[in-house]
């Protein structure tokens, strides 16, 4: 029986949730509004299209979202060179499919981000195949995403993988079990109580645990 691990990207692979959270301040102050960076990254996890409304509300999505998105994107490409992959990236994707797993990355992030991202995580050859914002108008916590990566890598079983509550909640909403890492600077309590089954340190403690990892009918 085929079993498929999908894993989310940014701030559970490579470590870009703070990096999101400060270009999405600066987008929103270029067009006259503050948001705490708190508050942003809360919302990290979501794509674009979810995460203006969240934390600035519809008026500003409805004046400026569009605006407020490209200047993100502006400000996360020039972050790029910074972002680094998490210790243990690499090693986990070889440890799945070494063990049999099917692996397919469930990732919301621009085309070129994901692009960059796979060759931080020396992942193009272990991955199954992946997904960007472009596969889907609605992303996380929409389970669109993980829809869509489910076709592209069939399984019989799957269970998801990330670090936000974001992920745990586009599970649930496909009846998928899910696992919270720590990654991304949520906390576990808040990870299990939006679905997540366990939760796991760092990318180390999954790998060692892959075997106990719950799945879900797809």
């Amino acid at each position: 029986m085929a079993k498929v691990l999908v894993l989310d990207v940014d701030g559970t692979l490579v470590d870009t949730n703070y990096h999101h959270a400060l270009a999405w301040f600066r987008a929103f102050r270029s067009y006259g509004v503050t948001v705490p960076v708190w508050r942003i990254h809360r919302a990290i996890g979501m794509g674009g299209d979810q995460l203006v409304p969240e934390v600035a509300g519809q008026e500003v999505e409805d004046s400026s979202g569009d605006d407020i998105r490209a200047k993100w994107k502006e400000l996360a490409d020039g972050m790029l060179p910074e972002v680094c992959a998490l210790d243990g990236a690499h090693e986990l994707l070889r440890a799945a499919r070494d063990a049999g797993y099917r692996v397919v990355l469930a990732s919301s992030g621009k085309p070129d981000h994901v692009d960059h991202y796979l060759d931080l995580i020396d992942g193009r050859e272990l991955a199954g195949d992946w997904t960007s914002s472009k596969d889907v108008e609605a992303t996380k916590p929409e389970p669109d995403l993980l829809e869509v990566a489910l076709k592209k890598v069939r399984g019989e079983q799957a269970v998801v993988i990330g670090d936000s509550v974001w992920d745990c909640v586009a599970a649930g909403r496909i009846g998928l079990p899910s696992v919270g890492l720590l990654t991304g600077g949520f906390g576990a309590a808040e990870l299990t109580d939006n679905g997540a089954t366990r939760t796991f340190a760092d990318l180390h403690e999954l790998r060692a645990n892959l075997d106990e990892l719950p799945f879900g009918e797809t």
